[in-house]
């Protein structure tokens, strides 16, 4: 699979990724260790991938949505941008309300 192909899996099969350096539970770069800990806060599940153990994805993820720089959010299978933007929709209460959204499209229907 292309990693163009396989980012777009990732993005698609996940309310909410964020591409960043480092683990949550251990960033290797303050934008990465703002933008994970405002989603922790949201208390919504979220999908991580570090992109300094996939150099592939590394070097290709700024092509996939145009997006030059790391962390990269996706929500719902959009990019919402990098940690400001993050960080500004936190402080306004909407990250967490867009990550439930997410979440709740992404739960199968009970039967």
């Amino acid at each position: 699979m292309d990693v163009l192909e396989r980012i777009g899996e990732q993005v698609k099969s996940h309310a909410v990724v964020i591409y960043m350096k480092g683990t949550p539970q251990f960033p290797q770069c303050g934008f990465s260790m703002r933008a994970s800990a405002a989603l922790k806060e949201c208390e919504v599940p979220f999908a991580y991938v570090n992109v300094l153990q996939d150099p592939e994805i590394f070097e290709n993820l700024p092509r996939f949505a145009d997006w030059p720089t790391f962390p990269q959010i996706y929500i719902d299978g959009e990019l919402v941008g990098g940690c400001d933007i993050t960080l500004e929709l936190h402080a306004s209460g909407d990250l967490k309300s867009m990550m439930e959204r997410a979440a709740a499209k992404a739960e199968p229907e009970a039967d």
